[in-house]
């Protein structure tokens, strides 16, 4: 695969000519965020959506959970989620979405790389899980697809539909 991803602009929900977004603006979204949605599926097929902090590291999402958690119960069924960010503003913003699958990390080095990170975002409030004594698990989501939401639509606005795929090289 190639490192950065082919953008395409949906003209359906798009003002005309739009340029695409961005890959820098869309990872500027995904690393600067505080808070994230993740969409899980449960076991009986319902949806499972729920707020969640995570970090963008290197093309990637991180984000923890305990076991005893609905979005690890569904995740060890089904490791497909999709994982939104952005503004809750109407017309102004970005607002990416990412699919992906969710693996578990479990490298005690990777972790503690993992937990440093977290921890210059975060501070010490929010640690990361995922250690030997801990009941939280943390999971990696690389991206399949990313979409990109531009929200200018106004006179002359740039608002626009990208989507992002990794192709092979």
């Amino acid at each position: 695969m190639t490192d950065e991803p082919e953008p395409t602009v949906d003209p359906r929900y798009s003002v005309h000519e739009a340029p695409p977004v961005s890959w820098s603006d869309a990872e500027q979204t995904l690393g600067s965020a505080g808070t994230y949605w993740i969409s899980t599926v449960r076991s009986d097929g319902r949806p499972h959506v729920t707020p969640l902090i995570a970090m963008w590291q290197n093309g990637a999402l991180y984000f923890s959970t305990g076991r005893s958690e609905q979005k690890y119960k569904n995740l060890d069924t089904n490791p497909q989620c999709v994982l939104t960010t952005g503004s809750n503003q109407l017309d102004q913003g970005l607002d990416v979405v990412v699919e992906g699958e969710a693996v578990r990390i479990t490298d005690p080095a990777r972790l503690q790389q993992l937990a440093q990170a977290w921890r210059r975002k975060y501070g010490d409030d929010w640690p990361l899980g995922g250690g030997a004594d801990s009941d939280d698990v943390v999971f990696e989501v690389t991206p399949t697809k990313v979409f990109g939401f531009r929200k200018e639509f106004g006179d002359g606005g740039r608002g626009s539909q990208t989507r992002w795929r990794w192709v092979p090289s």
